[in-house]
């Protein structure tokens, strides 16, 4: 990912999920140093694990954490017109079932050119297996992110990118 961030070289990025902060430290650190980075996730907890790490890499001041569920954060920074197409990049590591919802929000909050990852598409495989093959566990997930897949893939605002890496990564350009 660190790559692809130097590549867009974004001033303003978007997470949605943050956990411990492993991709929010990588994010922060492939951007430039007046980067801003907007990290939504329900559990502070989580991202008191990793925050050490990123006070010692000294980027802490790149990152504005917001604790909430990130649907009325995104809904919120809607209402203020002048965050649409404010946003160069997000990344969305979240609940699964709220991926299409994320996705409508971040296609009006990111700008046309701009880069949306989606963690997690390929659900460890399952997405392209039968579903007798699937662990009982692992259905609802394998549901969901087929469902996401299928949406993104008819969606002609964006092209798409589906890297086979670990849970699967999809890279959305926005082009309209």
């Amino acid at each position: 990912m660190s790559m692809l961030l130097r590549m867009v070289n974004p001033k303003r990025t978007i997470e949605i999920g943050v956990y411990t902060g492993y991709s929010l430290l990588t994010t922060a650190l492939s951007t430039p140093p007046d980067a801003k980075i907007t990290a939504i996730d329900p559990e502070h907890a989580s991202y008191e694990i990793g925050l050490p790490f990123i006070i010692k890499a000294g980027i802490e001041q790149k990152i504005d954490f917001i604790q909430s569920q990130a649907l009325p954060v995104l809904d919120d920074l809607l209402l203020l017109q002048k965050e649409e197409g404010s946003f160069d990049f997000a990344f969305v590591d979240a609940d699964k079932q709220n991926y299409g919802n994320y996705h409508e929000r971040l296609m009006k909050l990111v700008k046309i050119g701009g880069v949306i990852v989606y963690d997690n598409t390929l659900w460890g495989g399952t997405v392209a297996k039968p579903d007798g093959e699937v662990p009982g566990c692992k259905r609802e997930g394998k549901v969901l992110a087929a469902e996401f897949n299928r949406r993104i893939a008819a969606d002609n605002r964006v092209e798409i990118c589906l890297l086979p890496l670990g849970d699967g990564i999809t890279i959305c350009r926005r082009i309209s």
